[in-house]
């Protein structure tokens, strides 16, 4: 027959069910569904409709050389030419030798494809303003000029995140007016910085246009290196926060919530099996018999009644009694001739003894008296009574 658990146990057991329900409920809300994810970012890994994996499968399926890119632009290739590194809407930032490796990329012969406002924090150069007034629907351009980025899109529809104000020497708006332009081509030494206002044209709601299919699709055939290799493409995935590293892979995967409930789960072994197998040490039992018990059991009481002039009173009442009995007088001599008793026969002289006597006996009689000054007098009164010889120093401490 099983043993009946008792209440500790049987409680420890409840708590620790609820703790595990709570964890699975948070695993189950916090754990990602796939829809909606990535709603607005532009980034491979991505199917709804503001993400961009449908672009990079094309280009898979199209045989380019398409890989992503979770490593810092710093471990880009050296020889760059015949290289594109696409930087989709970028959600980070970079540092300033990243920034450095980006622009010695294009120098060196690669194309950088950049969408979105935030191209002024990777290259000095870009002259970006955000949209004072975002646009609630794409909008439609037309290409200014015939090149080969714009064969086969004399339009395109895209959604506006930024405007180039003031264009260089080096730069071409492709799209857009030339104090407002959407689309631009800035030739940076033996590259080029391919610049959209929105990453529509290759988002997988947007690349279904035909237009923007081959605005992209231009985008991608730049002259190879030499030696007629193929075409390196980087899709940057860095800068959306991926990072190839073990800790980037471990924060994509469950493995963090399962370490969290081995945890959990390690402690509640560790607390049960030194709840049973410590040292039993039985809890402290103050006596009944305490002679300590009397006294907090009285002044728990007087507290409770607010009797401080009763207590006034006592201690009152036991100065004069000592007093009047190591000098052998009435009980009933009043204040003035007790201190004139004390002075003669006891060689004591006391200037503040009436008073303070005077005073206890009236806080005695009064119908409330403070905390504070019935706890003033009974020390004054102590006082006289160690200076009389009636009490040992430092008996009140010890008591």
């Amino acid at each position: 027959m099983p043993a009946a658990l008792d209440a500790a146990d049987r409680k420890l057991l409840i708590i620790a069910g609820v703790f595990l329900l709570l964890l699975l409920a948070a695993i189950a809300f916090e754990s990602p569904t796939g829809e909606g994810v990535g709603e607005s970012t532009p980034s491979t890994y991505y199917s709804s409709p503001g993400g961009a994996r449908a672009a990079y499968l094309l280009l898979q399926s199209l045989h380019f050389n398409a890989q992503r890119w979770e490593r810092s632009p710093l471990e880009l290739p050296d020889d760059s030419a015949g290289s594109i590194l696409i930087l989709a809407d970028p959600s980070d930032d970079a540092s300033a030798a990243e920034r450095r490796a980006l622009l010695r990329f294009v120098e060196s012969g690669g194309e950088v494809l950049f969408t979105g406002s935030r191209i002024k924090s990777f290259f000095a150069g870009a002259k970006v303003t955000y949209e004072s007034e975002p646009q609630t629907e794409p909008q439609t351009y037309a290409a200014n000029i015939p090149s080969a980025l714009t064969r086969g899109a004399s339009t395109v529809t895209l959604w506006p995140e930024a405007e180039w104000t003031q264009l260089g020497l080096s730069q071409q708006a492709l799209y857009g007016d030339e104090d407002s332009a959407v689309i631009v081509s800035w030739t940076v030494g033996n590259g080029r910085i391919l610049w959209w206002a929105g990453p529509t044209p290759l988002t997988n709601a947007g690349i279904s246009s035909a237009q923007n299919l081959n605005l992209f699709l231009n985008a991608m055939n730049v002259p190879a290196s030499a030696g007629d290799a193929p075409i390196e493409i980087y899709w940057d995935e860095y800068f959306h926060g991926e990072r190839s590293s073990l800790w980037s892979y471990v924060q994509s995967t469950p493995v963090a919530w399962g370490v969290l409930q081995l945890g959990v789960l390690a402690l509640g072994v560790l607390f049960t099996y030194s709840r049973r197998s410590g040292p039993t040490a039985l809890p402290a039992v103050v006596s009944r018999l305490s002679p300590l018990e009397f006294v907090d059991t009285l002044g728990g009481l007087y507290q409770r009644a607010h009797a401080e002039p009763a207590v006034v009173g006592v201690v009152l009442q036991r100065f004069r009694t000592l007093v009047t009995r190591q000098m052998r007088l009435s009980s009933q001599i009043d204040d003035a001739a007790l201190d004139a008793a004390i002075r003669s026969r006891l060689g004591k002289k006391f200037a503040d003894l009436p008073d303070a006597l005077h005073r206890a006996a009236a806080a005695s009689r009064a119908p409330k008296v403070s905390a504070a000054e019935a706890l003033a007098l009974i020390r004054e009164l102590e006082q006289y009574e160690e200076q009389l010889g009636l009490k040992k120093p430092g008996a009140e401490e010890k008591s």
